[in-house]
């Protein structure tokens, strides 16, 4: 293990995050601000870079993001007190340190970064990407799998982890497992303040919410496991009728513990509910699963970052007037923008939780406006509550335009240059309901918290409103909404109706408009959808729903442990009984995954360390498992610069050279570009250019020789591997050595490099 590196990196976020200290201090004042520093950090950093990155990316960029990221802390820091308790900020290194070290065991035992057999996700994507930033000079980068074109994808995420293996000098082999556990623990220390900072009003420890957020959203899990060992204690004529309940595959019944993969609470939701024979289920992820199978993914990487603009949301609900506007129209657009750029389906949800927040904060939002404006608005509102709920939304919406414009202005090179261009995907109604079993397997756990947070809430708030009589007209809507078909209704009216309620009398606060946001994201994920895109539609919002409703469970009930709400009448002993065996049984149903998963990483993922020992080298497995192409990849990685490679393009996710496919593995392994990668790019640039690329690619390879020459010449390949997937290919026969312009540069047993000479290729 490389502890050198571990402690490296560690400093590197921590000092990160001590430099922005006055900014957080400033910008968030009334929260947790110490753990929303290194987000921030990394958020100022990651804004300047791309602007400068444009011009020159690197150490240029870097510097000047560093450079402005202390200047806005020293600025702020002549603007505010900045508390150095040592208490404070030894206990918020310590959450970050634990989450840091517990990812650098789960990659130090199983770091590759490889497609299927050896791994399972999106690691090619992700390494490729980091490799392409990391030999770019500047901005966008070239594509790594559609040589000559720039990246069609965000992958703002990627660069802040380039921008730090620059500053660590640390190779991108040892910088994708590094960045995987800095940005972990960046999120649990966000969520751990984050939940901290919402009861700092609430009679309750701090700690108790801040150790509950960092739990929910980084080691929990949702139902599936402990349904599965349920189904497993239970006799197979009661374990069949509950497995088909909750969606689960019907060999449950014969599960023992010993037969548990850490895969398969991931995959809950069925994509096509109307065709349960298709099998074809959506990611419903949460944190734990996916940092265990170690994709550097967006959809991870953004997760801090949404987090913190929650966080900013918190200090705009709580702030006078004049540093809301400076929180809304001046630090929420670039950060906005930012998230976008680090995962573009963040975007929508950051506008709508920014949407919500306006809507329902406590003082009348017209109070932002110039005072003319004002004074002729605000007696509009005051004229009811119907006046007041249209001036609040007009607002609302008002505010999103503007934030949203300045998000895009923000990254407006991003926009330009990766998200313009792409393939039109058109929005439809969705009519394909989820069923209720696979809802509450993914969401019970927050729903039961949630659920009773918020009758407890309507019973302070009515007397009528007894907690049996709320939840049995809630479990009524549920099952009338399950037997029309349309489940999520059910499940998320009651949540956002109740919720409106209660935040419009102010009886809760800010995790209440978590609450409201998750639920709309479940609701909206039902009624939509994008052509082609249904397995990301649920996927992508679904782990902001995760992030919401954990930081709301993680309020929910410290609160209703302590007795709350304390009221006449009502027996608080009971109350705090109640709420104290209901956190622990939440704790005990979604704790049982990690325990599995984290014995079984040990028992089973050590499929190159067995070999080379423990280690963070995400390509270590090289040697290992493709010991034939390894030295000619490393040969490759050595070349200078962006010289265009020219490899079989791949039929999938697979690396299987006796069957023709070598999943792209040079461009993604080494950033250099090749002409047809991995068929993403055909959803990201159509399949008509896409399959002409590849077509162009099995002519270079065994075409005419006048073709041959013409295609290589412009495509500007500059060199030609030919491994054991060329060679097995079955759409061509190499014949492209037998051209007098293309020269062996490098040969082993298995592989040989050509050189192509472009001067030569005219002749």
């Amino acid at each position: 293990m490389e502890l050198g590196l571990v402690v490296l990196w560690m400093a590197v976020f921590l000092l990160l995050g001590f430099a922005a200290l006055p900014l957080s201090a400033w910008l968030l004042p009334e929260t947790e601000y110490i753990g929303f520093a290194i987000p921030l950090a990394l958020a100022v950093v990651g804004v300047v870079a791309h602007l400068v990155g444009q011009v020159a990316f690197g150490w240029p960029a870097l510097l000047a993001g560093l450079a402005v990221l202390l200047a806005l802390s020293v600025t702020a820091a002549g603007r505010t007190e900045v508390d150095l308790d040592p208490d404070r900020l030894t206990e918020y290194g310590l959450v970050f340190v634990a989450a840091f070290s517990l990812v650098v065991v789960i990659r130090g035992i199983d770091p590759s970064v490889a497609p299927l057999p050896v791994a399972v996700g999106e690691k090619f994507l992700d390494f490729g990407l980091l490799n392409t930033l990391e030999r770019s000079g500047s901005l966008p980068p070239e594509s790594m799998w559609f040589a000559g074109e720039s990246v069609k994808y965000y992958y703002g995420g990627h660069l802040l982890v380039s921008l730090l293996s620059t500053l660590t000098g640390t190779s991108t082999a040892y910088a994708y497992n590094l960045g995987l556990a800095g940005v972990y623990a960046t999120l649990l220390v966000t969520a751990y303040a984050l939940a901290a900072s919402i009861v700092r009003p609430y009679d309750v420890s701090r700690w108790a919410a801040g150790a509950f957020g960092a739990f929910f959203v980084g080691v929990a899990s949702n139902l599936e496991t402990a349904l599965r060992l349920a189904a497993w204690l239970l006799p197979d004529g009661a374990a069949e009728p509950l497995a088909s309940w909750a969606g689960m595959d019907a060999g449950v019944a014969a599960w023992s513990p010993a037969d548990f993969s850490y895969w398969d609470a991931s995959r809950v939701i069925p994509v096509e509910p109307g065709n349960p024979d298709s099998g074809f289920t959506a990611a419903t992820e949460f944190p734990l699963f996916a940092w265990l199978n170690g994709d550097l993914h967006a959809h991870m990487l953004s997760q801090p970052f949404m987090l913190l603009v929650a966080g900013l949301l918190l200090a705009f609900w709580r702030s006078p007037a004049r540093h809301r506007r400076l929180l809304l129209f001046g630090f929420l657009p670039p950060l906005v923008g930012f998230l976008g750029f680090v995962n573009l389906w963040s975007l929508p949800t950051a506008l709508g939780l920014t949407a919500l927040t306006v809507f329902f904060v406590p003082e009348n939002p017209l109070e932002l406006l110039p005072s003319a404006v004002r004074s002729r608005l605000l007696p509009l509102a005051d004229r009811g509550r119907v006046h007041d709920e249209v001036s609040r939304l007009i607002f609302a919406a008002l505010s999103v335009a503007v934030v949203a414009l300045g998000a895009v202005v923000w990254t407006l090179p991003f926009w330009a240059a990766v998200v313009l261009g792409t393939p039109d995907q058109s929005v439809g109604y969705w009519d394909q309901w989820t069923p209720l079993g696979p809802l509450v397997v993914v969401l019970g756990g927050f729903l039961v918290a949630i659920g009773f947070y918020l009758a407890r809430a309507l019973r302070e708030q009515d007397a009528r409103a007894r907690l049996g009589l709320v939840l049995g007209a809630c479990f009524l809507v549920v099952g009338v909404a399950t037997v029309l078909g349309v489940a999520a209704v059910g499940v998320a009216l009651p949540l956002i109706l109740g919720g409106w309620w209660l935040l419009d009398r102010e009886a809760v606060g800010f995790e209440t408009v978590l609450v409201v946001a998750g639920a709309g994201l479940v609701l909206l994920v039902e009624l939509i959808t994008i052509e082609g895109e249904r397995f990301n539609v649920i996927f992508k919002p679904y782990v902001h729903v995760w992030l919401f409703w954990a930081i709301g469970a993680a309020v929910a009930l410290p609160r209703l442990a302590s007795g709350w709400p304390h009221t006449d009448g009502i027996d608080t002993d009971r109350l705090q009984r109640v709420g104290t065996v209901l956190a622990a049984v939440l704790v005990v149903l979604t704790v049982p995954y990690a325990g599995f998963a984290l014995q079984n990483h040990v028992d089973t993922g050590t499929r190159t360390t067995d070999e080379v020992g423990t280690t963070l080298d995400g390509t270590a497995y090289l040697e290992v498992h493709f010991p034939a192409e390894a030295p000619a990849i490393r040969w490759l990685d050595t070349k200078q610069g962006q010289p265009t490679i020219l490899t079989t393009a791949p039929a999938g996710y697979r690396w299987n050279p006796a069957e023709g496919d070598g999943s792209a593995a040079p461009a993604s392994l080494t950033g250099l570009p090749t002409v047809a990668g991995w068929s993403h790019e055909a959803q990201y640039r159509g399949d008509a250019v896409y399959n002409e690329r590849v077509g162009d690619v099995h002519t270079m390879y065994g075409g005419e020789a006048e073709t041959q020459r013409r295609l290589l010449a412009e495509y500007g390949v500059e060199y030609v591997y030919v491994g054991p997937a060329e060679r097995n290919s079955p759409y061509f026969e190499v014949t492209v050595g037998e051209l007098d312009a293309v020269t062996v540069a490098q040969s082993w047993e298995d592989v040989r490099i050509y050189k192509v000479d472009q001067a030569a290729l005219g002749n």
